[in-house]
């Protein structure tokens, strides 16, 4: 195996994705004003716990120099982002290619891209957009409700169309599964590795998704070894994602339950997932854990301490 530590990044999400208090509205913290005044501390609490290296987030409210010195304060490298699109239909719109508002709905990614290339990033994963308003996120989430192949078509078109903004800044996209999406099953995944070419998009799947959509990872990852960037890499209870697939469930009663669990925890076969990038791997692994299972803090040692255990120096 060539993947080391070095390889290695935390998305600090633990920190973000917060369970809301009965009544409360539910909160994305990066969202949240009083966000940028933790952010250095939590950094450090990141390089303290053993991590070097963050997934690039830069706040709306952030310039790059100021998220530079940030991560540099703290001690942390940067990681590949992520960058999410949607097909304007979904939003009840259609736009004429290549007219102003057409230009302008690829905004979010050349500023992606602008952040990529200062932080000296050649990689992002890039998502079809996750619409919390949207029937598999609020209804029946992880078996592809309400299948449309024209606005799978659609879908598909507007990530290759960012890919390709991508690209010609530099940065190579790799497409990323996500429960909740338009690419969520494995006919989805696969449809849109299919219609578009492998180089300019890449693969850089995340291992949580797809088994909490009934995909098997590691072999999904194998077959698939040829076209990986980067991985996002975190462990389900899996009893509860099969438990989520049999009865129509929205999406967040499944992630407020003990779903998401620190590496090791989980059901997820982690060495065969990593085993399964393949000797040339030489992406990043991005950790995730979606809701920590316990303190914050304590859960990024924790995930620190399976790095120890599973990658070299």
């Amino acid at each position: 195996m060539t993947v080391t530590r070095s390889q290695v990044a935390l998305n600090p999400i633990q920190w973000i994705n917060l369970k809301p208090a009965p009544g409360e509205p539910r909160l994305w913290r990066y969202a949240d004003p009083t966000w940028r005044h933790e952010q250095l501390d939590v950094h450090r609490t990141i390089r303290s716990s053993g991590f070097d290296a963050v997934m690039m987030e830069v706040l709306d409210t952030q310039t790059l120099q100021s998220y530079k010195r940030m991560l540099d304060e703290a001690g942390l490298r940067p990681a590949p982002g992520y960058i999410q699109v949607a097909p304007p239909e979904a939003k009840g719109l259609s736009l004429s290619r290549g007219s102003a508002e057409w230009v302008r709905w690829f905004d979010a990614v050349r500023r992606r891209a602008e952040e990529s290339s200062y932080m000296g990033l050649d990689s992002v994963f890039l998502a079809a957009e996750m619409d919390l308003s949207a029937p598999r996120v609020v209804q029946s989430t992880a078996v592809g409700a309400f299948f449309d192949q024209s606005m799978l078509d659609r879908q598909v078109e507007y990530l290759a169309d960012a890919a390709q903004v991508l690209a010609d800044e530099g940065v190579r996209a790799g497409l990323h599964n996500h429960v909740g999406s338009l690419i969520e099953t494995e006919y989805e995944i696969e449809y849109a590795l299919g219609q578009v070419d492998a180089s300019l998009l890449g693969a850089s799947f995340d291992i949580g998704h797809l088994e909490w959509a009934g995909i098997p990872s590691a072999p999904f990852l194998e077959k698939h070894q040829d076209r990986l960037v980067d991985v996002h890499v975190k462990d389900l209870d899996l009893t509860i994602a099969a438990a989520s697939r049999e009865t129509p469930t929205p999406y967040y009663e499944v992630s407020d339950q003990r779903f998401f669990l620190e590496p090791g925890l989980g059901d997820i076969d982690l060495d065969g997932v990593i085993k399964a990038l393949g000797e040339d791997f030489g992406g990043w692994v991005v950790l995730e854990v979606d809701r920590a299972s316990m303190d914050p803090d304590e859960s990024a040692r924790f995930s620190w301490e399976w790095v120890e255990r599973t990658f070299p120096a």
